[in-house]
């Protein structure tokens, strides 16, 4: 197998409940259905948005987005791939 850029992305992309606390990610994609799709994009949760987890602790994890600080559950933090700035 050929080691192209593409391939070195795809390794360090995340969910965004395995980002460590403290660090920056940017999002990459929303992988939820339509009703969800809205919900976090109400939020400022979109593609290309950069976030940084605030706390985890087990529960729900406090991001900040856009300045703002919203909580996300575990289920749904799954279903958000970021990738580390």
């Amino acid at each position: 197998m050929k080691f192209t850029e593409d391939t070195a992305r795809k390794q360090r992309l995340l969910t965004l409940d395995e980002l460590p606390p403290g660090m920056k990610a940017r999002v990459v994609s929303l992988a939820t259905g339509t009703r969800a799709l809205r919900r976090l994009a109400e939020m400022g949760l979109t593609p290309g948005t950069t976030v940084e987890v605030l706390m985890d602790y087990g529960g729900p994890i406090l991001v900040k987005v856009r300045g703002a600080v919203i909580a996300i559950g575990r289920g749904m933090a799954r279903k958000i791939l970021v990738e580390p700035v």
